[in-house]
């Protein structure tokens, strides 16, 4: 039974029962000279990974040693890297076997390691390439073996943080299609699947593929987990959905302590980010995001990684209103700019930002800026910078193109300039709260506590469009003062603004 015990092991991980996988290797290692030392290994720093803590996986190739570490070498590559730990991965990239077996399931790891150290200082077309060569020969083996992550998920991550979302997709569908793994890896890949509809700005697809991962009958692994509430959070917020938002929130901050940052994660922290400071909330992440810089510092800062978690910076300057954190990241995105395309578009964008919130709006910049944001994938990211810019504009000429460019960057949104009431016969009709929904949307966002410009800048109209509705709804609603319009739109909206 000892000399088996290994591949129980890895059985269990394969079915996800991480529990049992854990059980099994730590009794195994613990023992002196234990049969099948390498694939317990691999499959201790597995179950690790998939529990979020990669750090414990990069550890348990550190015990196993340089001069153990045989054929396991490049997973050992990849779990140091991911941890941070560029010179032990050296070490063992050193102590690899001059010619490993002929074999798929021996490329596989070589490729990952391969690709991982592309990003790092290399190229990112060779990174990728590598990436989804690896996962193209592991699908196509038909086998699963133990790995601290899929090359399909290493390949879309590294896709996703250069802005190739074609190749995401890509990468993730060919998984999918052929059964990457096992059926216990099949909620991760859907994640990324959901990940980069949400970049597409289609929740709609997101979303379905949120509900099918939960319905696959395996439950996510803790690591899948912080990426679904990152999801949830970051469709609440793209969506303008406030009580969506604040319930997502109260579940990732929960989340987060969990689990200590890596590099495989910074996409995810990069979303938190972004909410926490929508929700004035930064304290809940300021340690893991000071993690994740002292990571990349470990690393090299390789901009491939450190360019997303900049942009997200951006983000949650604009969204605190401190324009002075913006600039040194904004600067930070110039300086890689000449190192990557994404990181150019970035740079353009960040500038862009950097002059409209200093009430310097020069349309064909800003409109430049946005088309860069949708080439890159980033389409709301675009149509928000020019609903911003339309509503910091006073040439309604201006404020017209703008907000016409961010309709088309954002076609789910129906924004409007501001026009004369309509005729009474022509006006939208009403639901029970006397509202038509247009301004129940208004109302919602006025409960959100959002100020006419931040209304105006989510749905793409006139601050002064936003003040007529206001105007109105409050006619409609037979409130004299603020306080009152506040009560009786909570009445009106129903129990979810009751609170």
């Amino acid at each position: 039974a000892g000399a088996l015990a290994a591949r129980r092991a890895q059985a269990a991980a394969l079915s996800g029962d991480l529990d049992e996988a854990g059980r099994i290797v730590d009794d195994l290692l613990t023992q002196p000279g234990p049969p099948d030392l390498g694939r317990a290994v691999d499959v201790a720093a597995e179950v690790w990974s998939r529990r979020g803590m990669l750090a414990r996986s990069a550890q348990v190739y550190r015990w196993l040693g340089a001069g153990r570490v045989g054929a396991s070498a490049p997973l050992a590559v990849v779990a140091l890297l991911g941890a941070g730990d560029r010179e032990g991965a050296e070490e063992m990239l050193d102590a690899a076997p001059a010619a490993a077996p002929p074999t798929v399931l021996a490329a596989v790891p070589g490729l990952m390691s391969e690709g991982l150290r592309a990003t790092l200082d290399g190229s990112a077309t060779a990174a990728m390439a590598s990436l989804v060569r690896a996962s193209d020969m592991l699908t196509a083996s038909g086998c699963a073996i133990p790995l601290p992550i899929s090359p399909a998920a290493l390949g879309a991550l590294v896709a996703l943080h250069v802005g190739e979302l074609s190749v995401a997709e890509s990468v993730v569908e060919g998984a999918l299609a052929g059964g990457q793994g096992s059926a216990a890896a099949r909620p991760g890949l859907l994640l990324f699947r959901a990940w980069t509809a949400m970049l597409r700005d289609r929740p709609d697809l997101a979303q379905s593929a949120l509900a099918e991962a939960a319905a696959g009958g395996h439950p996510a692994s803790p690591r899948e987990e912080l990426f679904l509430r990152a999801l949830e959070v970051g469709l609440a917020r793209r969506t303008d959905d406030a009580p969506a938002l604040v319930q997502a929130w109260g579940r990732a901050r929960e989340t987060i302590l969990h689990f200590p940052v890596d590099l495989f994660t910074l996409l995810p922290l990069g979303e938190l980010l972004i909410a926490a400071a929508r929700l004035r909330d930064t304290a809940r992440v300021e340690g893991h995001v000071a993690e994740a810089w002292a990571l990349l510092s470990r690393l090299g800062d390789p901009p491939l990684w450190a360019v997303p978690l900049h942009w997200a910076h951006v983000h949650a300057a604009i969204l605190a209103e401190r324009p002075a954190d913006l600039g040194p990241h904004a600067a930070a995105l110039v300086r890689a700019a000449g190192k990557s395309h994404y990181a150019a578009v970035l740079a353009s964008a960040g500038r862009a930002w950097v002059s409209v919130l200093a009430g310097n709006v020069d349309v064909a910049t800003v409109e430049n800026a946005a088309r860069g944001l949708a080439s890159v994938g980033l389409t709301w990211d675009g149509s928000r910078l020019a609903g911003h810019a339309a509503a910091r504009t006073e040439e309604r000429k201006d404020m017209a193109r703008l907000l016409a460019r961010a309709r088309d960057l954002h076609p789910g949104t129906k924004p409007g300039l501001p026009q004369e009431p309509a005729p009474a016969a022509s006006r939208p009709l009403v639901d029970d709260s006397g509202l038509s929904p247009r301004e129940r949307e208004i109302a919602g966002l006025v409960l959100a506590g959002k100020t006419y410009r931040e209304i105006g800048d989510t749905i793409y109209i006139s601050p002064r469009t936003v003040e007529h509705h206001v105007a109105r709804i409050r006619r409609r609603l037979g409130a004299a003062s603020r306080s009152e319009l506040l009560a009786r739109l909570r009445i009106a909206l129903g129990e979810e603004w009751s609170a």
